[in-house]
C-alpha cells in the first residue's frame, strides 16, 4: 500500500491563502503616508490615531547590501545606534491595533545601499525577517514588533537584484504570517531601478511617485501626462492596488504639487475609474501637518 503525505497539500494550501489570498477592497481608496524623517512630524502613534491614513511607510532603512552593517535612520525622533528606538515597537503595536499597516522602507533618496548578488540578497532579506519581520534578533531595532511589510523606496544605485530581494521576502510568508511588499516607483514607466522587483508580481501596493517627474505628473492646466501614465502603471503592473504618490505641500517635492480642489474634480474621479485604484501616497507626515492636505482630500479618496 502507498503512503500518501497529506501534509504538502495542505501546507500549499496555507501558502497560498496566507500570501495571496486578501479581502475585498472598499471601492474608496485609502491614504499611505511617510513618517520618520522629520522629528517634527509627530510620534508614530499619534500619526495613527489622525484616523487619516491605513498605511504608514516608517522611513528610511538607509544604508544595507554587500556586506554593510544596516543602518535605520529615523531623523530626530530617536537614534537606533544608540539603541534609543526600541520603544516604537510599542507605537507600531498601537497602530496595528488600528488596523494600519505598517511596512518599513528601504532606500530614500539619501543613502549607501544596494544588492550585490542573489546571494546578497538572501543575507539582506534574513536580516530584515530577524530585526523588523516576524524573525528573532538579540538587536532588533524597534523592538519586538512585527511589521506587516516591506516598502521599496529604491532611489539610487544599481538595479540589479532587487527582485531577487522581493522573491526572498515573499518566501516567508510560508511561515505563517504574510508579508507586504509595496514599493514607490518614479512614474516614468519602466522605473529604471525597480522594473525587475515589479515585474515579479509580488507586490501588493505600488505607490507611484507622480512629483519631481515632469513628463509624467501634473502641472497647471494639464492632466493629460499624468493620466496617461496612470493608465500605463495601472495596465501595465500586477498588484492590488495603484496609488497616486503626491507631495503633501508645494514645498515637499520639487515640482508636482496638486492643490486638493483640483486633485478632488479633476483627478480622483478619473482615477477612480480603474479597479486597480487604490488611493493616494504623501510625502510626507511633516509636510501633511503643515498643509493638512490629508484632511483637505480624505473624504474624497
Amino acid at each position: 500500500m502507498t503512503n500518501i503525505n497529506l501534509c504538502k497539500p495542505v501546507i500549499s494550501l496555507l501558502f497560498f491563502i496566507i500570501c495571496f489570498v486578501t479581502k475585498p477592497s472598499d471601492a474608496s481608496g485609502s491614504i499611505a503616508i511617510y513618517w520618520g524623517q522629520n522629528g517634527n512630524e509627530g510620534n508614530l502613534s499619534a500619526t495613527c490615531a489622525t484616523g487619516r491614513y491605513a498605511y504608514v511607510n516608517v522611513a528610511f532603512l538607509v544604508k544595507f547590501g554587500n556586506g554593510q552593517t544596516p543602518e535605520l535612520n529615523l531623523a530626530g525622533h530617536c537614534n537606533p545606534a544608540a539603541n534609543t528606538c526600541t520603544h516604537i515597537g510599542s507605537e507600531v503595536k498601537d497602530c496595528q491595533s488600528r488596523g494600519i499597516k505598517v511596512m518599513l522602507s528601504l532606500g530614500g533618496g539619501i543613502g549607501n545601499y544596494s544588492i550585490g548578488s542573489t546571494e546578497d540578497a538572501k543575507v539582506v532579506a534574513n536580516y530584515l525577517w530577524n530585526n523588523f519581520l516576524g524573525g528573532k534578533s538579540s538587536s532588533r531595532p524597534l523592538g519586538d514588533a512585527v511589521l506587516d511589510g516591506i516598502d521599496f523606496n529604491i532611489e539610487l544605485g544599481s538595479p540589479q537584484h532587487w527582485d531577487d530581494l522581493a522573491r526572498f521576502l515573499s518566501k516567508f510568508c510560508n511561515r505563517g504570517r504574510k508579508v507586504y511588499l509595496t514599493g514607490a516607483p518614479q512614474c516614468p514607466f519602466p522605473d529604471r531601478l525597480m522594473g525587475s522587483p515589479l515585474n515579479t508580481r509580488l507586490f501588493d501596493y505600488v505607490w507611484v511617485q507622480f512629483y519631481n517627474n515632469p513628463p509624467c505628473q501634473y502641472t497647471l492646466g494639464n492632466t493629460k501626462s499624468l493620466f496617461d501614465s496612470w493608465n500605463t502603471w495601472t495596465t501595465s503592473v500586477t498588484a492590488q492596488k495603484i496609488f497616486l504618490g503626491l507631495p503633501a505641500a508645494p514645498e515637499a517635492a520639487g515640482s508636482g504639487y496638486i492643490p486638493p480642489d483640483v486633485l478632488i474634480s479633476q483627478i480622483l474621479p478619473i482615477l477612480k475609474k480603474s479597479r486597480k485604484y487604490g488611493g493616494v501616497m504623501l510625502w510626507s507626515k511633516f509636510w501633511d501637518d503643515k498643509n493638512g492636505y490629508s484632511s483637505s482630500i480624505l473624504a474624497s479618496v
